[in-house]
């Protein structure tokens, strides 16, 4: 079975982003029984809480893809010890209109300037994934960390150190297998999902308003 990824830019850099270059890696490297899309996030505007909670076309268009495909891959960057404020507004727009990430296997990565590569970011980034208006099935155990990056690819975008991909393409694998084990487990149980889809944090359980 040929299985359908979307991984997401974590930046809405237009500057030639390391994380970027990650993700088109792996979109080439990674090609046998997969296909991978690089998505952006650079074009969607800034979450601003709409009162219909009807999300931009934009922001439609990246839950449908999300919805359509078999698992996620998202790439972060690190600022301040955190995602960014592009990639967190994103999630904010999914979390508060279709929340396509319900259930949804995600694997995260991540690159960065420094020595440490993205492992504070990547951290933030579960925490997120795991609140109750997304609960994603992030993919445990696991961290693909790129630290130096700016000197981690060639010319041609490929990843230098043989060590790194080897790393990758063991996290890559266990990914696939988590994404099938994931999906099974979800399959028969997608009334959990529309019940968690109707959560909000607007409301109590007992039906009376949150202050």
């Amino acid at each position: 079975m040929n299985m359908k990824f979307i991984s997401i830019v974590g930046t809405n850099s237009s500057y030639e982003s390391t994380n970027r270059k990650l993700l088109q890696f792996i979109q080439k490297h990674f090609t046998e029984g997969v296909t991978i899309e690089v998505c952006e996030i650079k074009d969607l505007p800034a979450f601003n809480e709409p009162e219909d909670r009807t999300p931009p076309q934009a922001v439609k268009a990246l839950s449908d893809k999300i919805v359509a495909a078999d698992g996620v891959i998202i790439s972060t960057p690190e600022y301040d010890h955190a995602i960014t404020a592009a990639l967190k507004s994103a999630l904010e727009w999914l979390s508060y209109t279709t929340r396509p990430l319900i259930d949804k296997p995600v694997m995260i990565v991540g690159a960065s300037h420094g020595a440490l590569g993205s492992s504070r970011a990547q951290a933030h980034l579960r925490q997120i994934l795991d609140s109750p208006e997304l609960k994603a099935r992030i993919m445990p155990s696991s961290e693909f960390l790129l630290g130096r990056s700016l000197s981690a690819f060639d010319e041609e975008g490929n990843l230098i150190d043989p060590d790194k991909v080897q790393e990758l393409e063991e996290c890559f694998e266990e990914f696939q297998l988590f994404v099938e084990i994931t999906n099974q487990l979800t399959k028969d149980h997608r009334f959990k999902a529309d019940k968690k889809q109707q959560f909000t944090w607007e409301q109590r359980a007992d039906g009376g308003d949150i202050a």
